[in-house]
């Protein structure tokens, strides 16, 4: 029996790290009403499983906090904010490779209370944003300066997740917010409430790649083949969900019991030109989002500049493409 255990626990080390699940850290608690979607239910549909990868999805509190369990280990891709992720290239404190983007732009409305007519009343209100630094509080800061607003007018609240801000603005915590569409089409009620900046507006004012998945530089290189296949997987599942959107509805029924069908049926309509099918991270785009967080109050102390060939490794995509 003693060299039975010997020869089990020899062979346990012998195992290449491959074997272990290949963790990757998003930042919604339950599956979000949006393309990123994609990431959960490649998950529940089998895509990594047939792509060859065992993975196991972590799940934490909005950018800061991922950004933190990438650093400290407990995963090896985290889907986080683009300018996060620049700011931790600039400064030299990651060696991070940004390799897919499911959802490169969150479909973002802000809304407000129905005694506010229009973005330019937001100033001297309270805004709720997820975290000081996360995706939502970048890009409404943009989108709100681009509308005429005076931010430095406005105190912008750390209230959490979509949906808790939503029920902080119900409430009358706040007086407004940003939020997914999917978040406002299914709020229980909208009374007392006003959509101040609708979807389009919002990326028009902000046409920017706010969120996409990072490996570190070590994961990149260890782990290839396992980053190749949650790639691969991903953009399967993003390619299946634009060619069917019925097979997304199906999935979200199982996955968000909590949402009626016919809201999934009406989202699935509005995200019809959503979904990733090129992996989200197109050259011309990572210039153009580059070149505008480096012109906003954010960067203002970066060190140096980086550009998306300093840290953008799209090969990942090419080869799934092949």
């Amino acid at each position: 029996m003693t060299a039975l255990r010997i020869l089990l626990a020899l062979l346990l080390l012998a195992m290449p790290a491959s074997a272990e699940p290949f963790r990757i850290i998003i930042t919604e608690p339950e599956t979000p009403l949006v393309p990123n979607s994609a990431i959960d239910l490649a998950d529940q549909l089998g895509y990594y499983k047939k792509a060859g990868v065992d993975v196991q999805l972590v799940r934490v509190r909005a950018t800061p906090a991922a950004v933190a369990a990438l650093r400290s280990g407990q995963g090896e891709m985290a889907n986080i904010g683009f300018d996060i992720a620049l700011q931790l290239v600039a400064r030299d404190q990651m060696q991070l490779k940004g390799v897919i983007s499911p959802d490169k732009a969150l479909p973002f409305v802000i809304v407000g209370k129905k005694d506010i007519a229009g973005p330019k009343q937001l100033e001297g209100k309270i805004f709720g944003v997820g975290q000081v630094g996360s995706v939502d509080y970048v890009q409404s800061r943009m989108v709100l300066t681009k509308l005429g607003v005076d931010i430095d007018k406005l105190r912008f609240l750390p209230v959490g997740q979509p949906a808790i801000r939503a029920q902080a603005l119900a409430a009358g915590q706040i007086d407004a917010t940003a939020v997914t569409i999917g978040t406002w089409l299914t709020l229980p009620s909208q009374d007392g409430l006003r959509l101040l900046v609708d979807q389009a507006d919002y990326y028009q004012a902000a046409p920017l790649i706010t969120k996409l998945n990072v490996v570190t530089a070590e994961t990149a290189k260890t782990r290839a083949k396992d980053v190749a296949a949650v790639v691969q997987a991903i953009l399967a599942a993003s390619r299946d969900f634009a060619k069917n959107p019925e097979l997304w509805v199906d999935a979200m029924v199982k996955a968000r019991p909590d949402i009626k069908r016919e809201q999934l049926e009406v989202l699935a309509k509005a995200y019809a030109k959503s979904w990733q099918v090129t992996g989200g991270l197109d050259e011309k785009e990572l210039e153009f989002t580059t070149d505008a967080f480096y012109k906003s109050d954010d960067f203002k102390d970066i060190p140096k500049r980086v550009e998306p060939k300093d840290w953008i490794d799209r090969s990942f995509i090419e080869a799934a493409g092949k």
